[in-house]
């Protein structure tokens, strides 16, 4: 069945990723990228009609999981550049630490999270379609800190413009993603989850419930986003504020301490903690003391 729909909608990449019975799915994708072998994978948030209909006005749940009992991941998936991915992606990743970690739990106990963003938007400046980062010693780049946060960024109009080896299992999960139907005919031969997974993906777009929630979701956008056009035409200051991330509380008190936490736990740069909190010096300092950072 053709369908507008397909898994870069966030809507409908939840419900494909993050539906019970459909793990296996989630862990061929992760294994081909993170190149590991996942010998158990239980997704965090399953999502039911229920949870997706709750989202279909603009909210934001990534698709969290973990996997071998010792790795967070949390994959986001963006279609529009906000300018923030990098910064609101760092702050996720402090929040995930901390809500992972125990009181009183050892340092070298805290479980390491990987942060997945697939992008419909050129990010970095590289040409490579699929980035991840490292922390390492500026004087000695052989020598990696931080071992226990990694991102990853996956452009799709990057992977559109390269020259792509369709036998290789990783492209063939992001054609199926992107949606290139010349791409996951040939990845359907070739590969018997593909065609799996292909098919779960046309039997959730045939779903007239689920099609309810995606089609009211496209309304949303579209008046959300019109209303935002609007308001900057006009100059006013509210649309300038909606159109940045709508939904994000990231000005709360107990969250931004949060952050600072567990960042300082990763032994991170005051000025990095500053800028992604926008706590001061002052204010960190207090963090520190009280919790004996």
């Amino acid at each position: 069945m053709n369908s507008k729909y397909n898994l870069k909608n966030d809507i409908l990449f939840k419900a494909f990723f993050g539906k019970q019975g459909n793990e296996r799915f989630l862990k061929s994708f992760l294994e081909e990228l993170l190149e590991i072998k996942i010998e158990k994978i239980e997704i965090i948030t399953e999502y039911t009609l229920e949870q997706l209909a709750k989202e279909e006005k603009g909210g934001r749940l990534d698709l969290e999981a973990k996997i071998n009992n010792e790795i967070i991941v949390n994959i986001e998936l963006q279609i529009r550049n906000q300018k923030d991915i990098e910064k609101r992606t760092l702050y996720y990743a402090a929040r995930l630490i901390t809500e992972n970690s125990k009181a009183g739990e050892q340092y070298e106990r805290l479980k390491q999270i990987i942060m997945i963003n697939i992008l419909d938007y050129e990010l970095l400046e590289f040409k490579e379609y699929i980035s991840d980062t490292v922390t390492v010693i500026n004087k000695h780049r052989e020598y990696e800190t931080i071992k226990n946060q990694k991102f990853y960024y996956i452009e799709l109009p990057k992977f559109r413009k390269a020259k792509i080896d369709i036998n290789d299992k990783l492209n063939q999960w992001i054609a199926l993603i992107d949606d290139d139907k010349e791409m996951v005919e040939m990845a359907i031969t070739k590969n018997k989850t593909i065609k799996e997974a292909k098919e779960e993906v046309d039997k959730l777009t045939a779903d007239p419930n689920l099609r309810g929630i995606l089609k009211l979701r496209d309304k949303w956008e579209r008046d959300y986003y019109n209303d935002i056009g609007c308001a900057k035409d006009e100059g006013r200051e509210e649309g300038e504020r909606i159109g940045r991330n709508e939904g994000e509380k990231i000005g709360r008190e107990e969250e931004k301490q949060e952050a600072a936490i567990a960042m300082f736990k990763l032994e991170m740069d005051m000025n990095n903690i500053m800028k992604v909190t926008k706590l001061t010096k002052k204010e960190l300092e207090k963090i520190k003391k009280k919790y004996n950072l």
